[in-house]
């Protein structure tokens, strides 16, 4: 009896496992570049006056570089699987550089000292929380439903606050940010894994770990930022 991919069920366990443990290595493995290009490019902006420039130059050029971003995560998210692996590979390493130059803010606005203590803060409680949504029997998808809710309430109430501009409303807002991606983390790596059963042994296997490593991606940055905003010291 064969599954989706042409393993077979009987003999081919220990295939379909190592397969789909190669699958996940890639996805994780393309997120470490990812974060990798971005805080390399980071400090780089952030030490360069020719790129400080460039970036502040404008009124609208540090929004240009957000709205460009976007525009690289929907296009990853939804053409990724009809793109060749290179195109797809190349389109999110650009998009890692273009992050990292918006993200190079951070270090003129917090000392690098708890910028370097919230990053391995935020990938201690990342890999917990993958490894949870990976081993875990529990079927994540209704909290993935209200995680997804909640993050567009959080989008709301952010921007909100740009009004506002109440420092208490933003520490409130940066816990529950925290909160909802650490439940996002767990929840999507379950997803991943999920998809990645019915690609693994496919032609579009590779494509797959860039989308699953984006989404991966997007939760750490995402959790790194609010918790940065807890515990972050300014300058």
């Amino acid at each position: 009896m064969e599954n989706y991919n042409g393993f077979d069920y009987d003999n081919g366990a220990l295939e379909r496992k190592a397969a789909l443990s190669a699958q996940m290595a890639r996805v994780f493995g393309w997120m470490f570049i990812g974060l990798l290009v971005t805080g390399l490019t980071a400090l780089y902006a952030a030490s360069s006056e020719v790129m400080l420039r460039m970036l502040y130059s404008g009124r609208f050029t540090f929004f240009g570089f957000l709205i460009l971003e976007l525009v690289f995560v929907w296009f990853i998210s939804r053409r990724a699987l009809d793109l060749e692996y290179g195109a797809a590979a190349a389109a999110f390493i650009m998009y890692s550089v273009l992050n990292g130059i918006t993200l190079s803010v951070i270090f003129l606005a917090y000392t690098s000292s708890s910028i370097y203590l919230t990053f391995f803060m935020t990938a201690a409680f990342f890999g917990f929380m993958c490894v949870y949504g990976l081993v875990t029997k529990t079927d994540l998808t209704s909290l993935g439903s209200i995680l997804l809710m909640g993050l567009v309430g959080l989008i709301i109430v952010s921007i909100v606050n740009i009004f506002l501009r109440s420092s208490s409303f933003d520490w409130i807002v940066s816990i529950i940010g925290v909160a909802i991606f650490l439940g996002l983390t767990a929840y999507d790596s379950q997803k991943i894994k999920e998809i990645s059963v019915y690609y693994t042994g496919t032609e579009k296997e590779r494509n797959i770990a860039i989308v699953g490593a984006l989404t991966m991606y997007l939760d750490f940055v995402n959790l790194f930022l609010y918790i940065l905003r807890i515990l972050g010291r300014r300058k």
